[in-house]
Order: structure tokens, then sequence, then C-alpha cells
């Protein structure tokens, strides 16, 4: 169940490759960019789960997992290069989000097990968004990474839109 839901919600993809397509754009300047976002993001999802697992409560869960899509969509798309830790705050921002509502929406079953299945996801999402936006980058240079945004951000409109 817990490999299965980050897999099951758009919203959840188009956020995690959105972040994988960002830091392959930061790593034409800082290698390093293209691990370090995927794991501030990892880590502050499972510190959001927790929180969501513990009764806290965090409102605009939703909107920011939203929020997160048309951000992470439109720093793709305007090619926004930031320093390594501001970019790994903004991700551990809206990892919370993604990590909270997950744990909302867990089963009654083990929820470690539950948490690892969601995590392992997550990583595999975020790692395909970096590998293609790697890929992609190398390929046609930052302006086919730069249309994968725009692709990000109109799955942002279209769930707005059919929300």
């Amino acid at each position: 169940d817990g490999f299965l839901h980050p897999l099951t919600g758009l919203d959840h993809v188009l956020a995690m490759v959105g972040v994988g397509l960002w830091a392959a754009l930061l790593a034409s300047r800082k290698p390093s960019a293209i691990f370090l976002l995927p794991v501030a993001f990892v880590v502050m999802m499972a510190c959001g789960a927790a929180a969501g697992f513990a009764g806290m409560k965090l409102p605009i869960a939703e909107a920011g997992i939203l929020a997160s899509v048309f951000l992470l969509g439109g720093l793709v798309l305007v090619a926004v290069r930031v320093a390594a830790p501001t970019a790994m705050g903004v991700v551990a921002m809206f990892a919370i989000f993604h990590g909270y509502v997950h744990a909302l929406e867990a089963p009654t079953a083990d929820t470690g097990e539950y948490m690892l299945g969601f995590l392992a996801a997550t990583a595999l999402l975020l790692g395909i968004g970096a590998g293609l936006g790697w890929v992609v980058r190398r390929l046609v240079g930052d302006l086919g990474l730069r249309a994968l945004g725009g692709l990000i951000l109109a799955g942002g409109a279209y769930i707005l839109v059919t929300q």
C-alpha cells in the first residue's frame, strides 16, 4: 500500500518528478544538487509523515501539495538557479506537506512498513525526475528541461481545474 500510494496521485507524481527536474537543472552548476535535493525531500517527507502519524494538525496540507506542483514546475520552466541549501529548503518545506498527507491516508496496518513503502516510491520518482532531467538536458539543453517544467505546471493546472 505504501509503495503504491505516491504513484496513484497525479499531484504527488508531478511534484516529485519536478523536484528531480529542478535538481538536474541545478546540477549544471552544482553537481551534488542532483543528490542533495532528493535527499532533503525524502528526509523531510519522513518528518511530515511522523507529524501526521503523531496526530499533529497541518490544515493547509492539500493546498501546499498543489502549490508545490505549481512552484516546482515554474522553477524549472524559468530555469531558476539558486544555491543548493536554498533549493533544499524549498523542497524540504513542500516535502513536509506530502509526507503529512501520506500519513493521513495510511491504512490502519503497519505504519512503519507503509512509510518505508511510500518513501521508496518517492525516491524512485525523484530519481526518475533527476534522470529524465539529466538526459533531456544532455540531449537538447536547458530548453528541453524547461519544457518539462512547463508540462509539470500544466499538470498542476489540470489538477486545479478537475478537483
